[in-house]
């Protein structure tokens, strides 16, 4: 699927306030991915909904300073701008209290959104935007007007159902999740399996898609891209917090793939980039491809000579 042109995306869903112990960030997983698809040079633009308030007003000068394009971003006057409470853990893991509603569990439907989507190389989105009809029945008005699919699957309590779940996995091209949300969906779907790649394959089958990827933490990831799979054992580094890191890794690989690297070699990149993210502060920290670049080797050399 190489492309010879500047690749252009579109991320449908929540844009919000991570609000930490001690601090606050500007985040949401689609927000997230549009950042790290834009410093990776993807032309990007977020399909959400903000608050008529300051911190709504805070997140649109923050996304036009980072040159992302904000004119799909409706404003609200009834919903305030979404606000998650993060907690983090001695690890370094984090826990969420999201609140609701937010302005962007209302994003409305409209017709320039079919022609964006449409005329978009990728089109992202998560199963937390479903949590409220409104958002939900947005997505599902687009969803079919995109080139590639990509699910991001978010498992958050109580904000899903299986039926969601099925409908969105079943119009997805790509679809990434994590090793507990396999074993949730291998489960809620009746899997009669038990090994990982086994159960990788099976909701493949069920829901016709060629591509999943799911993510280990610190131990990696593994990618079943047409019929093949593909491993990486992670990169061990300090943690400093994991927010944003898995969103971090959702845009690397997609943008290497549509790029046309292989399987093997985007793999690799998404997982230090996804490392890199969760040795700083914040889900959206800046890294340049040098330091990428220097990451990749060294834990490569560390790795040749044990």
């Amino acid at each position: 699927m190489e492309k010879k042109y500047a690749l252009s995306a579109v991320s449908f869903g929540e844009v919000l306030f991570d609000l930490f112990p001690t601090h606050k960030k500007i985040g949401g997983a689609p927000l997230n991915v549009a950042l790290r698809m834009k410093s990776l040079g993807v032309k990007t633009k977020i399909i959400s909904k903000v608050g008529l308030d300051e911190e709504g007003q805070e997140i649109i000068d923050y996304l036009k300073s980072k040159e992302i394009d904000v004119s799909f971003i409706q404003k609200s006057k009834e919903y305030r701008t979404g606000v998650v409470h993060v907690m983090i853990n001695e690890k370094g893991n984090a826990s969420y209290d999201i609140a609701y509603p937010s302005a962007w569990d209302k994003i409305e439907p409209d017709e320039d959104l079919l022609s964006l989507v449409s005329n978009s190389d990728v089109f992202i989105f998560g199963s937390l935007i479903c949590r409220d009809e409104v958002s939900k029945n947005s997505l599902f008005s687009i969803i079919n007007h995109s080139n590639y699919s990509v699910f991001d699957v978010n498992l958050r309590q109580p904000y899903y159902t299986k039926e969601n779940l099925i409908d969105l996995m079943k119009a997805s091209d790509f679809i990434k999740l994590n090793d507990e949300e396999l074993f949730e969906l291998s489960q809620m779907l009746e899997s009669p399996f038990n090994s990982f790649e086994q159960n990788i394959r099976f909701i493949a089958s069920q829901m016709g898609s060629s591509q999943i990827c799911v993510t280990k933490g610190a131990f990696g990831a593994v990618l079943f891209y047409n019929d093949k799979f593909y491993y990486n054992s992670g990169y061990f580094i300090k943690v400093a917090d994991t927010v944003g890191a898995g969103d971090s890794f959702l845009a690397s690989l997609v943008t290497k793939l549509l790029r046309g690297d292989s399987p093997q070699k985007s793999l690799n990149f998404a997982c230090a980039i996804g490392a890199l993210v969760a040795s700083k502060e914040g889900a959206n920290p800046e890294i340049s491809e040098k330091e990428i670049k220097k990451f990749m080797m060294l834990k490569e050399f560390k790795n040749s000579v044990q």
